[in-house]
């Protein structure tokens, strides 16, 4: 099962940056929820601050506007969203 520790963040690259503005944008306002990844997301952070803590709670990953962040299917986490997030999305 992966954790948060499985989690890739990091600044995306210029072609990553123009491929990522193709996708739809998600957006959520300052808020606490579980989310069960089924599958592979890639996302570009536009605005926000979000702290992911996996469960039962074990770890946290932290990012923000402009980071490049990758989650693996499988999954399972707790999204704590501080500052309201604005993000461009791709599920594989």
């Amino acid at each position: 099962m992966p954790t948060v520790k499985d989690v890739i963040v990091r600044k995306p690259t210029e072609a990553e940056t123009k491929e990522c503005k193709t996708w739809p944008i998600w957006t959520c306002g300052v808020s606490t929820f579980d989310w069960d990844y089924t599958q592979k997301e890639t996302c570009l952070i536009l605005a926000g601050k979000v702290t992911v803590k996996d469960r039962p709670g074990n770890g946290t990953v932290s990012f923000g506007a402009g980071d490049l962040v990758i989650f693996p299917n499988g999954l399972k986490c707790t999204w704590q969203v501080a500052e309201a997030v604005k993000k461009h999305y791709n599920f594989e």
